[in-house]
């Protein structure tokens, strides 16, 4: 049977054929066909640059809210200065500082800081319900709710337990003089009317504007500051630019 032996000689070719050189591709792709495969999956399962940015941007945006709620609320705040009681260390209307509300909390307060301190007689809130109070806290938060009684800042001049008199233009703690560098001349000579003495309840505050002609502190409406009023310590002026700087005491 002479044409018996053509079936062997076939598969002695394509074996040979299988193992030439050239031959090699085969295997390579059954090896990299299925890594092909899983880097395509992966880059089917990863969004793209643009648009996983805009699906993520709402959880971003949340997040960045609450962030900001969270240090507003709890370490620092910005205030605008609404008037001119604190010149010249504050200008107002206009200027900006920042307030540390963990200040106190960690340390005392010293005379010749300046606080911001919630009014020491609020007006009656309205009854804004669970819900409607909570979104009113949020928007005062945020900034965009207006509070129902505004904050002010001045310059702590009696601790609790000291006399605080005011004569001959010059001011006296417990009867020795306290020295001001940050009240002008033109401050002094027109609002340093005689004061006192008195002295100054536990558990609060005797403060004072700067600028002494022009601020409503506690020689008149405003009385001693109760402690637990106290907002924070303004540290530094960040607005406008060409008044950024550190607040110092005395």
């Amino acid at each position: 049977m002479p044409a018996s032996p053509e079936p062997a000689d076939e598969y002695a070719a394509t074996a040979t054929a299988m193992s030439a050189p050239g031959a090699t591709a085969a295997p390579e792709a059954r090896e990299t066909g299925p890594k092909s495969t899983q880097a395509e999956k992966t880059k089917r399962e990863k969004p793209g640059g643009f648009v996983g940015f805009v699906r993520e941007l709402p959880v971003l945006i949340i997040m960045a809210f609450v962030l900001a709620l969270l240090i507003k609320s709890f370490l620092i705040q910005a205030f605008y200065i609404p008037s001119g009681s604190m010149e010249p260390t504050l200008h107002g209307p206009g200027d900006r500082v920042l307030v540390n509300k963990l200040a106190y909390r960690f340390g005392d307060i010293h005379r010749g800081d300046i606080i911001v301190f919630a009014n020491p007689n609020p007006a009656a809130e309205p009854d804004r319900g669970i819900v409607g109070g909570f979104f009113h806290w949020l928007g005062e938060g945020l900034g965009v709710a207006r509070p129902a009684n505004e904050d002010f800042i001045k310059r702590v001049i009696g601790l609790p337990g000291e006399t605080v008199e005011i004569h001959h233009k010059t001011l006296y703690i417990d009867g020795k003089v306290l020295k001001e560098p940050y009240v002008t001349a033109r401050a002094r000579n027109e609002g340093m009317g005689p004061y006192g003495p008195t002295t100054v309840p536990p558990g609060k505050l005797f403060v004072m504007g700067d600028n002494r002609g022009n601020s409503n502190d506690s020689r008149a409406g405003l009385s001693f500051i109760p402690i637990d009023r106290v907002v924070g310590k303004a540290f530094v002026v960040i607005w406008p630019p060409s008044r950024i700087g550190w607040l110092h005491g005395l």
